[in-house]
């Protein structure tokens, strides 16, 4: 497909992702989408007369042209939505971008991914967290995501680059600026072992707007979301409820019931939207990155399988294929769900099955 078209795709008015994939879908690319008929647009499901018009102007290719020359110009990298480096996990989110600009060396499809979001007044306690957790994480061939913004973001950021850890941060603007102003150098030795990225073309203002749409991309391109420190507003829960609804792994760092820079993650975590862990040692556990752990636990586990009860034999054999939530456990194996959740807390205890985000469960 023409790069220009697939730029010009995002800037048709009124054109969101999921309908720029339906036109993909029905048009079979961004070319044909600009030089179908009126006739052959309006038989596609959404596309009505405003839309067409908007295709149909030359307005979008006008605009795609100057943001190609800057491309080209600074050697951005554009990934669309069918292109092979394309972010795989962020693909499999209904609402992903079609495309996204990317400046930097990294691997948007890196084996390990970790998104680490934040309060912009991170404290002490928040800091020490975010370092002690990219200090263990660094052996581990990990890429940690983030928002590049004041606080937590920027704390996670800057220990990636003292633990050589590839970062990426996703911007809320295009790739002509940068906000804030004040992480410019940072952003410039982020690219050299990782990347900046956004969906939002030159001339995008940091509007307010644009940072809980950027959020969506933070939550889907990573295996798991970790929150550090977090208010019961803002930007982080946002990100964390994203997650949840793409059924990602969502995981909060606990703090004291009085610290205002703590009640969103005590509250995600007592609203079961985060698993609680205290390091990054649970983390690596919860993702099973760790293959001593790994070996360890599933020899206790074979050790405590000769004692199990029939009930809680059945729970780990439901288990062995993958994750089941209470409810799916349920009905699978018609048991009361007040006496399965007796065994699953005795599994629980035991380390044969841990417990995930959402009431989802699996085997260690």
């Amino acid at each position: 497909m023409s790069m220009l078209h697939k730029i010009a795709l995002t800037f048709i008015k009124s054109i969101g992702p999921v309908t720029a994939k339906n036109l993909l879908a029905y048009c079979g690319s961004a070319e044909n989408v600009f030089s179908a008929s009126k006739k052959q647009l309006l038989q596609i499901p959404g596309i009505g007369e405003k839309t067409i018009e908007a295709i149909r102007s030359t307005d979008a290719l006008v605009r795609a042209r100057q943001e190609l020359e800057f491309i080209e110009k600074h050697g951005i990298e554009v990934l669309f939505f069918s292109d092979e480096k394309y972010p795989k996990r962020l693909k499999n989110c209904i609402d992903s971008p079609i495309l996204l600009y990317a400046k930097g060396t990294v691997d948007f499809n890196h084996q390990r991914i970790i998104s680490i979001v934040g309060t912009r007044n991170a404290t002490s306690y928040g800091k020490n967290l975010c370092k002690e957790l990219c200090e263990v994480l660094a052996p581990y061939n990990v890429l940690i995501v983030s928002g590049l913004a004041y606080g937590i973001d920027v704390t996670a950021h800057k220990e990636c680059l003292v633990n050589n850890i590839p970062t990426v941060g996703v911007l809320g603007h295009g790739l002509d600026r940068m906000y804030p102003k004040i992480h410019k150098p940072i952003a410039q030795k982020m690219v050299l072992n990782g990347s900046l990225l956004t969906e939002f073309p030159i001339l995008t203002n940091p509007d307010r707007p644009n940072f809980p749409q950027r959020n969506r991309i933070i939550a889907g391109i990573a295996d798991a979301t970790v929150v550090v420190e977090a208010s019961i507003k803002g930007g982080a829960l946002i990100t964390a409820e994203i997650a949840n609804s793409y059924n990602k792994d969502v995981y909060a760092f606990p703090g004291r019931t009085n610290d205002v820079f703590s009640e969103g993650c005590n509250f995600l975590i007592k609203t079961n939207r985060a698993g609680l862990i205290n390091n990054a040692n649970d983390l690596i556990y919860y993702l099973g990155w760790d293959d001593e752990v790994k070996v360890k636990h599933n020899t206790q586990q074979t050790t405590l399988q000769l004692s199990l009860t029939p009930n809680e034999q059945r729970v780990v054999d439901a288990l062995q294929n993958g994750q089941l939530s209470i409810d799916e456990l349920c009905a699978q194996l018609n048991i009361q769900q007040s006496k399965l959740a007796i065994v699953i807390l005795t599994l629980e205890m035991q380390g044969i099955i841990v417990s995930l985000p959402g009431k989802i469960y699996k085997r260690l």
